[in-house]
């Protein structure tokens, strides 16, 4: 709410002096009320294999250090397709959801700012980043010393008396004090951008670790080999770094296209090359008879692993960040691959801290020199339709699925 100030101070003078009648006191800020809550919650419980029911469970108490956020919003990740399909992480039953953000509507008195130290109130807008409960050295500074591998995270936890532990909900419960949460007020993003924070923290953290090889650089011909979400967010980033020189390879000639949308320059469908020389044969064509530079492996393919090798100019380097889970093995020829090329290889496997607050000024900078991240999101369904929304993801017939609350 906005306060006139000097007028404030004006009328307190004019009634001390008695030379106006006494005025109404400003009207507190705005802030969710007990009877704004209801007392139970909706939540999507994965209860078996390729089905969730939506179950309604009582609102838990709010304690000095917690926050109860109205979920707004959630993007469906291939983790939530992993898990819808096979639960390769034993957790059914389960609430799934770990890209989602919303509105706090009611916070402990002892919560003050968010993880970065912004200050947070009633009726901001948050995200969840992961919780360390496990690993309580891991803070916002630690820059690429650790990943956030083997964290927790809200929609991948097992299921408890809380009940509201993952954003495919109505709301949720960011548990405070010695459970670990970190999160982030990010009012200043649009829905459709704060959907799209966590899988583009995870490109974020990828293009931080190419840069530590020091090959990538403005002038640098890149390779991103996928164009699923990973992918065409990894050119967006590439693309708002100042980096033109990107050829993007895929087999979906609607991706490819959008990929030119994201800053791509060039595009190579694999479909229209018979064999891994002629496809190579097709990316140095691409950037007018040299190899790549430096390349990108977005799949979860280890035949595009192994492929990708013969992208890239001796000397380059490569980020592999295609295999969020066990996918197989890929077989290279060492000697020929990676030694007699000097190849520089780094892995990339989600986040730090750090990365997630990079995340907000690059969903900004996107915006500002015109790039269309909003359509990555082609699918959006109510909260109801939670099992067509993993379908129509598992089909790959969109981009980015996900689930709004109407």
């Amino acid at each position: 709410m906005e306060m006139n100030i000097e007028a404030i101070v004006k009328q307190v003078l004019a009634e001390m002096q008695g030379n106006a009648a006494p005025s109404a006191a400003p009207a507190p800020a705005p802030a969710a009320s007990a009877g704004d809550i209801p007392k139970t919650a909706h939540v999507a419980v994965l209860t078996a294999l390729e089905h969730f029911d939506i179950k309604e469970y009582p609102m838990p108490e709010v304690g000095d250090d917690d926050i109860l956020v109205k979920v707004e919003g959630c993007g469906v990740c291939g983790t939530d397709a992993h898990e819808f399909k096979r639960d390769p992480f034993g957790l059914i039953p389960v609430a799934l959801g770990h890209e989602g953000t919303g509105e706090i509507v009611k916070m402990g008195k002892n919560v003050k700012v968010d993880t970065a130290g912004k200050p947070v109130k009633v009726g901001d807008k948050v995200v969840t980043c992961m919780i360390f409960k496990d690993d309580p050295e891991i803070t916002m500074f630690d820059l690429n010393k650790k990943n956030v591998g083997g964290a927790d995270v809200y929609g991948l936890l097992p299921d408890d008396d809380v009940h509201l532990n993952g954003w495919f909900s109505d709301y949720i419960l960011i548990r405070g004090g010695s459970f670990g949460s970190t999160f982030f007020n990010v009012s200043d993003l649009d829905l459709d951008s704060r959907i799209l924070i966590e899988p583009c923290a995870v490109l974020i953290h990828a293009v931080e670790r190419a840069k530590t090889t020091g090959i990538l650089r403005f002038n640098s011909r890149v390779v991103v080999q996928g164009c699923g979400p990973i992918g065409l967010i990894c050119i967006a980033i590439l693309r708002t770094m100042g980096i033109q020189n990107i050829c993007a390879v895929d087999g979906e000639q609607k991706r490819l296209d959008f990929a030119k949308e994201l800053g791509a320059g060039m595009t190579v469908n694999f479909k229209d090359h018979k064999g891994i020389e002629a496809l190579a044969g097709g990316v140095k064509d691409a950037f007018g008879g040299h190899l790549a530079d430096f390349a990108f492996q977005c799949t979860g393919n280890p035949m595009a692993h192994a492929n990708i090798y013969k992208f890239i100019r001796n000397g380059g380097g490569l980020c592999e960040l295609g295999f969020f889970i066990n996918g197989g093995d890929a077989t290279i020829n060492p000697h020929f691959d990676m030694c007699s090329k000097e190849i520089t290889l780094v892995g990339s496997w989600v986040y730090t801290l750090r990365d997630y607050v990079t995340t907000f000024d690059f969903l900004k900078s996107a915006k500002q020199i015109g790039l269309p991240l909003d359509k990555l999101i082609t699918h959006k369904y109510p909260l109801e339709e939670i099992n067509e929304a993993l379908k129509t993801n598992l089909a790959m017939t969109g981009l980015k699925i996900a689930v709004v609350n109407k």
